[in-house]
C-alpha cells in the first residue's frame, strides 16, 4: 500500500485540505509557467498570447500569466476590471462578446485598451456614438467576422454556419461604406475565433492560414490597414481516454511557416493568439473528500462533499456518452486500482454526477479524491449557487508556498445581498 500522498511543490495535498478545506480548488504556479513558457517557445515571435479569462477570471491566475508576458482577453466588465487590477497593460487588453452594453463600451473607451471587438455593425454604430458623446477618439476596433469557410477537429466550431457571434463575411464585404462614416472609432483589423478544444495541430494551422487570408483580402476590400489580427486559439486538452494532447513542436513549425509570409507583407501588424483552458487547465486539481462510500444494485458510489455545483465541466456537456476526467485517489495515488465508484456530490439531483465508474484504488469515507486537469472552467462554468452550497475555496502554491486566492462562500455571504420582506408589515400596508 502507498504511504506517499499527492504533493504540490512539496505541499501535501492532505495538509492543503486540512488547512483549508473541502471542496478546493488549487492552481499549481510551476505549471501554468511552464505550459505558457512552451508554447512561448514554440510560437513565432510576432504572435502574441493572450488569456481568455472566461476559462478562470481568478485576478491571481490573470496576475501571473500576465507576469509571465500573457495579455488578456476580457468579455465582461468585472473582467475588465479583474485584468487592469491584475496588472494587465490596458494595451494588452481586448474585449470581446456579442452582447456588450453601454457600461461596458464606456469602460472600454475609459481604460484605453488595445481594441474592442464589435460583433455587429450596430454594435460599432453605438461604440462610435459613446466616444462621440465623450469626445474621446479615435477608439481601436476589431471586427469579428464570421468565416464563411468551417473546419474540423473542434468540440465547439465556430464558422460556416448562423451564429450570434460577429459578422457575417459576406454582410462585411458590404460594409465599406458604412465602416467609412464612422467619426471616433478606428477600424485596425479582425477578429475570427473557429471553436474550442482542438487536439489536432492541423486544424489549428488550417484555421490560422484561413483567418490570415482573410483578413488580408477584407482589408484591402473594405480600404484599411491592417494593424491587428486575433485568430483565435482554441487549443484543447486530453481530457478522456484515447486523447491525445497537441503536438507543440508540430504546432510550432507549421504556426511559423503560416505566419512568416504574412508577417513580412504586414510588419505592423499585431498578431494575437487567444488562449484560456490551453493556459490554466494543467495547473488545477478540484479537491473533494469522501463523505460515505455506498452500494446501490451492485454499483459503488462514492458521495463526496462537492461534485457539479463546482465543476460542471466534468459532466461532459454536450457529449453523448460520459467521459471522464483524470482522476485520483490522493492519499493511495500510486496503489493499483481494484474497484469501480461513480464519484458524485452532494445535490439533490441524479446529474451530480463528476465521474461515472472510475477505478481507483478502496475509497472509504474521508479520503481525498482529486479530479485533476481542472483549472479551467471550474467555478466560472458552474452553479456554485445549487442548495445553496456557494462556491469554494481557491488556492494558488506559488513558490512552494500556498495563497488563498479566493475565500470559500458561507452561509452569511450567501444572504448577504438577499432582503427579507417583513410580511406583517407589507401585509398592513396594503390594506390601510
Amino acid at each position: 500500500m502507498s504511504t506517499e500522498d499527492v504533493r504540490i511543490q512539496g505541499n501535501s495535498v492532505a495538509d492543503l485540505a486540512e488547512e483549508f478545506g473541502t471542496p478546493l480548488f488549487v492552481y499549481d504556479a510551476g505549471v501554468l509557467e511552464r505550459t505558457y513558457s512552451e508554447l512561448r517557445d514554440q510560437l513565432p515571435d510576432p504572435v502574441d498570447i493572450f488569456f481568455s479569462l472566461k476559462a478562470n477570471p481568478n485576478i491571481s491566475v490573470c496576475g501571473y500569466l500576465n507576469s509571465q508576458g500573457a495579455g488578456a482577453e476580457v468579455s465582461s466588465y468585472a473582467e475588465l476590471i479583474t485584468a487592469l487590477r491584475a496588472g494587465v497593460d490596458p494595451q494588452d487588453i481586448i474585449f470581446v462578446g456579442p452582447g456588450k452594453d453601454e457600461r461596458e463600451l464606456t469602460a472600454c473607451v475609459e481604460s484605453g485598451i488595445h481594441a474592442v471587438v464589435c460583433e455587429s455593425l450596430q454594435e460599432v454604430r453605438q461604440l462610435d456614438a459613446v466616444a462621440v458623446a465623450r469626445g474621446d477618439g479615435p477608439v481601436p476596433v476589431l471586427l469579428r467576422v464570421n468565416p464563411s469557410f468551417d473546419t474540423k477537429g473542434s468540440g465547439l466550431a465556430m464558422g460556416g454556419k448562423p451564429r450570434q457571434f460577429g459578422i457575417d463575411e459576406e454582410e462585411l464585404r458590404r460594409s465599406r461604406s458604412e465602416l467609412a462614416h464612422l467619426r471616433k472609432t478606428k477600424i485596425k483589423g479582425f477578429h475570427a475565433y473557429m471553436g474550442t478544444r482542438f487536439l489536432n495541430h492541423e486544424d489549428v494551422l488550417h484555421n490560422t492560414r484561413e483567418i490570415l487570408a482573410t483578413s488580408e483580402d477584407l482589408a484591402a476590400q473594405l480600404g484599411f490597414p491592417l494593424e491587428a489580427v486575433d485568430f483565435g486559439g482554441g487549443l484543447g486538452i486530453a481530457y478522456f481516454d484515447n486523447e491525445h494532447d497537441l503536438d507543440l513542436t508540430a504546432l510550432g513549425e507549421g504556426m511559423r511557416e503560416a505566419v512568416a509570409p504574412f508577417a513580412q507583407r504586414n510588419p505592423r501588424c499585431r498578431l494575437i493568439m487567444e488562449l484560456g483552458r490551453f493556459l490554466t487547465a494543467m495547473a488545477g486539481m478540484y479537491v473533494v473528500r469522501a463523505r460515505y462510500v455506498k452500494e446501490s444494485k451492485g454499483e459503488l458510489f462514492v458521495v463526496a462533499d462537492g461534485g457539479t455545483n463546482h465543476h460542471m465541466a466534468a459532466v461532459g456537456v454536450g457529449s453523448f456518452v460520459k467521459r471522464n476526467f483524470p482522476v485520483a485517489h490522493l492519499g493511495r495515488p500510486g496503489d493499483r486500482p481494484t474497484h469501480r465508484y461513480t464519484l458524485t456530490g452532494p445535490l439533490c439531483t441524479p446529474n451530480d454526477v463528476v465521474a461515472k465508474k472510475v477505478e481507483l484504488p478502496e475509497v472509504k469515507a474521508g479520503d481525498l479524491i482529486g479530479v485533476e486537469r481542472s483549472g479551467a472552467y471550474g467555478p466560472t462554468a458552474s452553479p456554485g449557487l445549487f442548495l445553496s452550497h456557494g462556491y469554494p475555496a481557491e488556492v494558488m502554491v506559488v513558490n512552494g508556498r500556498a495563497h488563498v486566492v479566493r475565500e470559500r462562500d458561507l452561509a452569511e455571504d450567501l444572504l448577504a445581498k438577499q432582503h427579507l420582506i417583513d410580511f406583517d408589515d407589507a401585509s398592513r400596508a396594503g390594506t390601510s
